[in-house]
């Protein structure tokens, strides 16, 4: 099994968004279509064998809520794995866009760290703990271009 993956986490494009209500948590409630686009941050993630988690990032500050490392710790956790990873990025999308880098991000760490130990987890078992992490995870997840309804979980 590799031990090192260098992936794209692309953005995303919504081509329209109706807001047609609001949940008692602050989400809202939506309809959308969201496109794929090739414009992409860069994940370089490398297998530990420590169990320990680290992230770095290429040219931009580490945020203090990273999102990255929640995935990652919340997949370490629920898979009850010993191995560990460094993850840094090399950050190409503008944060707060509504571009999605953060999510896709996110996303991108879950399928790589699914890969590099070995989980072999289903895509469905990934989104359901994506959605946990934010409401666009799991559409990340699910890698094509789709139509969006109720804070981003359910996808057609």
């Amino acid at each position: 099994m590799k031990a090192l993956y260098d992936l794209p986490a692309p953005a995303k494009l919504n081509l329209f968004l109706h807001v047609i209500g609001r949940r008692a948590d602050g989400y809202h409630l939506l309809q959308s279509a969201f496109l794929l686009i090739d414009w992409c941050d860069t994940l370089h993630v490398e297998r530990r064998s420590d169990g320990r988690l680290a992230r770095h990032d290429l040219g931009a500050p580490l945020p203090a809520d990273d999102l990255c490392l929640r995935a990652a710790f919340a997949l370490q956790r629920e898979s009850g794995t010993t191995l560990g990873a460094d993850i840094s990025i090399d950050k190409r999308l503008p944060s707060g866009a509504g571009m999605g880098g953060g999510s896709s991000d996110a996303a991108t760490t879950l399928l790589a760290l699914n890969r590099l130990w070995s989980l072999g987890w289903p895509r469905s078992r990934l989104m359901a703990l994506g959605l946990t992490l934010g409401a666009d995870v799991p559409f990340f997840l699910g890698g094509t271009n789709a139509f969006v309804e109720g804070i981003g979980e359910r996808l057609t």
